[in-house]
């Protein structure tokens, strides 16, 4: 009896194994586990046998009609899921769209200034976010006592420095990576700075605590006014198209001398008045001029045989322009409804 049901059990498992579908499964049950099947046909011959083999025999038979019922159901399971998923799919129907994320509009703008500037032969650079009172404004012509110092209220660090100083604080423009390139690379330089910057601002629909800024440098011998001024005007051609025309008008920056606004043709109206541009046809975007020799000495370039442009965009503004974003808040929210859109 012991040998026939291990046989049984052998013969039963080795045929579920080739089991495919439920058909097979339907004939298995019926041959070894219905009622006239032939492990029903095994346990009725346990009457026959003496007290002792019929107690150990019954022992194995309701072990093994155990285990062939499990096993039976876990086939039965296995394949019941496998069919669900594969059962009424038409295979010739085209695919889910698997969705992306977007990109930030001030990611987008940035990486077309970055593919502008780099095809100019400018080095893309970047640098912390945590920065020294030296390189924020003392390297950059801006001394403890300089009133512009009030225009950049800023979040200082409670940390001192290795002088016992109260000295670090979140960047609030990305010039000082003007200072440290100028000391990494020396002169000659091309480079370009994106990066975000944060200022002690109260919020509102055109001022955010937090916000991002890309600036440039170029360094080199008998650099001038008409180098910054022609470099500008390519600057406008490449952003906004081949008849974008530029104007200047002096402005006074610590770090530059002389210092000026750069206005370029307004791109949505093209110069003939809108709202935007505020009926001027012109927008202010970019802040330049030639690096004041300070700045220069600061980075470790000797003024006297070399000069330099630096030049200044709010990427948060030029985004805002660009797409026609009413309120600067939006860009930090982390609302999906909006990045949805570009």
């Amino acid at each position: 009896m012991k040998n026939k049901l291990n046989e049984l059990r052998a013969e039963f498992l080795e045929e579920l194994s080739r089991a495919t579908n439920n058909d097979h499964l339907r004939d298995l049950e019926l041959k070894f586990l219905s009622r006239k099947g032939q492990l029903s046909e095994l346990m009725g011959g346990l009457k026959d046998l003496s007290a002792e083999l019929k107690k150990e025999s019954g022992e194995l038979a309701n072990t093994v009609k155990k285990e062939l019922q499990d096993k039976f159901e876990e086939m039965k399971k296995s394949l019941n899921s496998y069919v669900s998923k594969t059962e009424n799919i038409d295979v010739t129907l085209p695919g889910n769209k698997i969705s992306q994320g977007h990109l930030n509009p001030i990611t987008l703008v940035q990486n077309e200034l970055e593919d502008i500037f780099s095809s100019l032969g400018f080095m893309i650079l970047d640098g912390p976010e945590l920065e020294s009172d030296y390189f924020n404004f003392t390297a950059l012509n801006v001394p403890p006592s300089h009133p512009a110092r009030d225009m950049q209220d800023t979040f200082y660090v409670d940390q001192k420095n290795k002088d016992g100083q109260y000295d670090l604080l979140m960047r609030t423009q990305t010039s000082p990576v003007q200072i440290r390139a100028m000391l990494k690379y020396g002169a000659p330089l091309k480079a370009l700075v994106p990066g975000r910057c944060f200022r002690n601002e109260a919020t509102d629909a055109r001022h955010d605590h937090t916000f991002y800024q890309v600036e440039g440098l170029l360094i080199g011998k008998d650099i001038s006014f008409a180098n910054l001024k022609s470099f500008l005007e390519l600057v406008g051609q490449k952003l906004f198209g081949p008849n974008t025309k530029l104007r200047m008008r002096p402005k006074f920056f610590p770090f530059v001398e002389p210092g000026n606004n750069g206005e370029y043709t307004c791109f949505l109206c093209q110069g003939k008045g809108c709202r935007v541009c505020k009926y001027t046809g012109w927008l202010e975007i970019v802040g330049a001029g030639l690096i004041h020799p300070d700045v220069l000495r600061a980075g470790g370039i000797d003024p006297e045989v070399y000069s330099g442009l630096a030049f200044g965009f709010g990427l948060t503004r030029l985004a805002m322009l660009k797409y026609n974003i009413n309120d600067v808040r939006l860009f930090n929210s982390g609302d999906i409804k909006f990045l949805e859109q570009f």
